[in-house]
Protein backbone atom coordinates (compact mmCIF):
# COMPACT_ATOMS: atom_id res chain seq x y z
CA UNK A 1 0.00 0.00 0.00
CA UNK A 2 0.99 3.64 -0.43
CA UNK A 3 1.95 5.65 2.67
CA UNK A 4 -1.35 7.53 2.47
CA UNK A 5 -3.25 4.24 2.34
CA UNK A 6 -1.31 3.04 5.40
CA UNK A 7 -2.09 6.28 7.24
CA UNK A 8 -5.79 6.09 6.38
CA UNK A 9 -5.94 2.56 7.73
CA UNK A 10 -4.19 3.63 10.95
CA UNK A 11 -6.58 6.55 11.49
CA UNK A 12 -9.61 4.37 10.85
CA UNK A 13 -8.28 1.93 13.44
CA UNK A 14 -7.95 4.79 15.95
CA UNK A 15 -11.55 5.81 15.29
CA UNK A 16 -12.75 2.22 15.63
CA UNK A 17 -10.95 1.74 18.95
CA UNK A 18 -12.21 5.05 20.33
CA UNK A 19 -15.79 4.27 19.30
CA UNK A 20 -15.80 0.76 20.74
CA UNK A 21 -14.25 2.02 23.98
CA UNK A 22 -17.31 4.20 24.62
CA UNK A 23 -19.93 1.84 23.25
CA UNK A 24 -20.45 3.57 19.91
CA UNK A 25 -20.75 2.06 16.44
CA UNK A 26 -17.63 3.00 14.43
CA UNK A 27 -19.79 3.10 11.30
CA UNK A 28 -21.60 6.14 12.73
CA UNK A 29 -18.41 8.22 12.47
CA UNK A 30 -17.27 9.65 9.13
CA UNK A 31 -13.57 10.25 8.54
CA UNK A 32 -12.96 13.40 6.53
CA UNK A 33 -9.46 13.52 4.99
CA UNK A 34 -8.42 17.18 5.15
CA UNK A 35 -6.52 17.60 1.91
CA UNK A 36 -5.93 21.37 2.00
CA UNK A 37 -2.43 22.35 0.75
CA UNK A 38 -1.91 18.86 -0.72
CA UNK A 39 -2.11 18.34 -4.46
CA UNK A 40 -4.53 16.30 -6.52
CA UNK A 41 -2.04 13.43 -6.60
CA UNK A 42 -2.27 13.04 -2.82
CA UNK A 43 -6.06 13.07 -3.01
CA UNK A 44 -5.94 10.48 -5.79
CA UNK A 45 -3.79 8.23 -3.59
CA UNK A 46 -6.47 8.43 -0.90
CA UNK A 47 -9.20 7.70 -3.46
CA UNK A 48 -7.22 4.68 -4.68
CA UNK A 49 -7.18 3.49 -1.06
CA UNK A 50 -10.98 3.61 -0.99
CA UNK A 51 -11.50 7.00 0.63
CA UNK A 52 -14.18 9.38 -0.66
CA UNK A 53 -14.68 12.26 1.82
CA UNK A 54 -12.35 15.27 1.62
CA UNK A 55 -12.07 18.62 3.37
CA UNK A 56 -10.74 21.82 1.86
CA UNK A 57 -10.19 25.33 3.29
CA UNK A 58 -9.13 27.43 0.30
CA UNK A 59 -11.68 28.03 -2.42
CA UNK A 60 -9.48 28.30 -5.53
CA UNK A 61 -7.30 25.37 -4.48
CA UNK A 62 -10.34 23.21 -3.81
CA UNK A 63 -12.01 23.96 -7.13
CA UNK A 64 -8.77 23.25 -9.01
CA UNK A 65 -8.52 19.83 -7.38
CA UNK A 66 -12.17 18.97 -7.99
CA UNK A 67 -11.79 19.88 -11.66
CA UNK A 68 -8.51 17.98 -11.98
CA UNK A 69 -9.87 14.78 -10.47
CA UNK A 70 -13.06 14.76 -12.55
CA UNK A 71 -14.83 12.22 -10.35
CA UNK A 72 -18.22 10.88 -11.34
CA UNK A 73 -21.14 12.65 -9.61
CA UNK A 74 -21.64 11.21 -6.14
CA UNK A 75 -18.33 9.35 -6.12
CA UNK A 76 -16.66 11.86 -3.79
CA UNK A 77 -17.96 14.20 -1.09
CA UNK A 78 -16.30 17.60 -0.81
CA UNK A 79 -16.54 19.54 2.46
CA UNK A 80 -15.52 23.18 2.77
CA UNK A 81 -14.16 23.78 6.27
CA UNK A 82 -12.35 27.13 6.07
CA UNK A 83 -13.45 30.72 6.65
CA UNK A 84 -15.68 31.92 3.83
CA UNK A 85 -16.12 35.45 2.51
CA UNK A 86 -19.18 36.58 0.55
CA UNK A 87 -17.19 37.13 -2.64
CA UNK A 88 -16.11 33.45 -2.65
CA UNK A 89 -19.56 32.05 -1.97
CA UNK A 90 -20.53 31.25 -5.58
CA UNK A 91 -17.92 28.55 -6.33
CA UNK A 92 -18.49 26.99 -2.92
CA UNK A 93 -22.25 26.88 -3.56
CA UNK A 94 -21.68 25.38 -6.99
CA UNK A 95 -18.95 22.84 -6.21
CA UNK A 96 -19.19 21.74 -2.58
CA UNK A 97 -21.42 19.15 -0.95
CA UNK A 98 -20.98 20.47 2.61
CA UNK A 99 -19.92 23.71 4.30
CA UNK A 100 -18.84 23.46 7.96
CA UNK A 101 -17.92 27.09 8.58
CA UNK A 102 -21.18 29.07 8.63
CA UNK A 103 -20.77 31.69 11.36
CA UNK A 104 -23.12 34.46 10.23
CA UNK A 105 -26.43 34.68 8.46
CA UNK A 106 -25.12 36.77 5.56
CA UNK A 107 -22.90 33.93 4.35
CA UNK A 108 -25.69 31.39 4.69
CA UNK A 109 -28.05 33.60 2.69
CA UNK A 110 -25.47 34.00 -0.07
CA UNK A 111 -24.92 30.25 -0.29
CA UNK A 112 -28.67 29.66 -0.39
CA UNK A 113 -29.15 32.24 -3.14
CA UNK A 114 -26.30 30.82 -5.23
CA UNK A 115 -26.86 27.08 -4.79
CA UNK A 116 -28.04 25.57 -8.10
CA UNK A 117 -31.40 23.81 -7.78
CA UNK A 118 -30.01 20.92 -9.83
CA UNK A 119 -27.55 19.99 -7.07
CA UNK A 120 -30.02 19.62 -4.23
CA UNK A 121 -29.56 21.23 -0.81
CA UNK A 122 -26.10 22.23 0.40
CA UNK A 123 -25.42 20.49 3.71
CA UNK A 124 -24.21 23.02 6.30
CA UNK A 125 -22.87 23.18 9.84
CA UNK A 126 -22.54 26.22 12.06
CA UNK A 127 -18.99 26.89 13.24
CA UNK A 128 -18.99 27.62 16.98
CA UNK A 129 -16.18 29.49 18.73
CA UNK A 130 -16.51 27.06 21.61
CA UNK A 131 -13.66 28.54 23.69
CA UNK A 132 -14.36 32.20 22.82
CA UNK A 133 -10.93 32.66 21.25
CA UNK A 134 -10.32 36.09 19.73
CA UNK A 135 -8.23 34.61 16.90
CA UNK A 136 -10.83 32.10 15.70
CA UNK A 137 -13.93 32.35 13.57
CA UNK A 138 -17.25 31.08 14.79
CA UNK A 139 -20.53 32.11 16.32
CA UNK A 140 -20.50 32.63 20.09
CA UNK A 141 -22.26 29.82 21.99
CA UNK A 142 -25.10 32.04 23.28
CA UNK A 143 -25.93 33.04 19.68
CA UNK A 144 -26.03 29.53 18.20
CA UNK A 145 -29.75 28.92 18.59
CA UNK A 146 -30.84 32.15 16.86
CA UNK A 147 -28.47 31.56 13.94
CA UNK A 148 -29.52 27.92 13.66
CA UNK A 149 -33.18 28.89 13.44
CA UNK A 150 -32.44 31.44 10.71
CA UNK A 151 -30.27 29.08 8.66
CA UNK A 152 -32.79 26.25 9.01
CA UNK A 153 -35.35 28.46 7.31
CA UNK A 154 -33.28 29.12 4.19
CA UNK A 155 -34.09 27.33 0.92
CA UNK A 156 -31.42 25.21 -0.80
CA UNK A 157 -29.56 24.68 2.48
CA UNK A 158 -29.97 21.83 4.94
CA UNK A 159 -28.76 22.58 8.47
CA UNK A 160 -26.99 19.45 9.70
CA UNK A 161 -25.25 20.45 12.92
CA UNK A 162 -22.28 22.12 14.54
CA UNK A 163 -18.53 22.33 14.01
CA UNK A 164 -15.81 23.57 16.36
CA UNK A 165 -12.03 23.78 16.65
CA UNK A 166 -11.34 24.02 20.40
CA UNK A 167 -8.24 25.63 21.87
CA UNK A 168 -5.32 23.18 21.61
CA UNK A 169 -4.63 21.05 24.67
CA UNK A 170 -2.65 17.89 25.40
CA UNK A 171 -4.96 17.03 28.30
CA UNK A 172 -7.65 14.54 27.24
CA UNK A 173 -10.01 15.80 29.93
CA UNK A 174 -9.70 19.38 28.70
CA UNK A 175 -10.27 18.15 25.15
CA UNK A 176 -13.36 16.23 26.19
CA UNK A 177 -14.77 19.17 28.12
CA UNK A 178 -14.68 21.40 25.02
CA UNK A 179 -16.30 18.75 22.85
CA UNK A 180 -18.92 18.11 25.53
CA UNK A 181 -19.89 21.79 25.39
CA UNK A 182 -20.46 21.51 21.64
CA UNK A 183 -22.50 18.34 22.12
CA UNK A 184 -24.62 20.15 24.71
CA UNK A 185 -25.34 22.92 22.20
CA UNK A 186 -26.43 20.30 19.67
CA UNK A 187 -28.84 18.81 22.22
CA UNK A 188 -30.23 22.29 22.86
CA UNK A 189 -30.96 22.67 19.15
CA UNK A 190 -32.60 19.25 19.06
CA UNK A 191 -34.73 20.14 22.09
CA UNK A 192 -35.90 23.21 20.16
CA UNK A 193 -37.06 20.99 17.31
CA UNK A 194 -34.18 21.55 14.90
CA UNK A 195 -33.28 18.34 12.99
CA UNK A 196 -29.52 18.43 13.56
CA UNK A 197 -27.60 15.16 13.47
CA UNK A 198 -23.97 16.18 12.95
CA UNK A 199 -21.08 17.05 15.26
CA UNK A 200 -18.01 17.92 13.21
CA UNK A 201 -15.21 17.86 15.77
CA UNK A 202 -11.87 16.22 16.40
CA UNK A 203 -8.61 16.29 14.44
CA UNK A 204 -5.36 14.36 14.32
CA UNK A 205 -4.36 15.10 17.92
CA UNK A 206 -7.71 14.85 19.69
CA UNK A 207 -10.01 12.61 17.69
CA UNK A 208 -10.35 10.07 20.52
CA UNK A 209 -11.75 12.72 22.87
CA UNK A 210 -14.11 13.93 20.15
CA UNK A 211 -15.41 10.43 19.45
CA UNK A 212 -16.00 9.88 23.17
CA UNK A 213 -18.20 13.00 23.24
CA UNK A 214 -20.25 12.12 20.19
CA UNK A 215 -18.42 13.29 17.06
CA UNK A 216 -20.05 12.12 13.85
CA UNK A 217 -17.40 13.63 11.53
CA UNK A 218 -13.71 13.85 12.43
CA UNK A 219 -11.46 16.06 10.32
CA UNK A 220 -7.99 14.54 9.94
CA UNK A 221 -5.22 15.94 7.77
CA UNK A 222 -1.71 15.62 9.20
CA UNK A 223 -2.13 12.01 10.35
CA UNK A 224 -3.13 11.07 6.79
CA UNK A 225 -1.17 13.31 4.44
CA UNK A 226 1.75 14.41 6.67
CA UNK A 227 2.90 17.81 7.84
CA UNK A 228 1.76 20.78 5.76
CA UNK A 229 4.14 23.19 4.08
CA UNK A 230 2.44 26.60 3.83
CA UNK A 231 3.65 29.10 1.26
Amino acid sequence: MSPIADHLQAVRQRIDRAALACGRDPAAITLMAVSKTFDAGAVQAAIDAGHAVFGESYVQEAIAKIDALQAAPGQLAWHFIGPLQSNKARPVAEYMDWVHSIDRLKIAQRLSDLRPDSLGPLQVCLQVNIDNESTKSGVAPPDVLALARAVHGLPRLRLRGLMAIPAPSDDPMVQRAAFARLAALQRQLQDEGLPVDTLSMGMSDDLEAAVAEGATIVRVGTAIFGARAYA
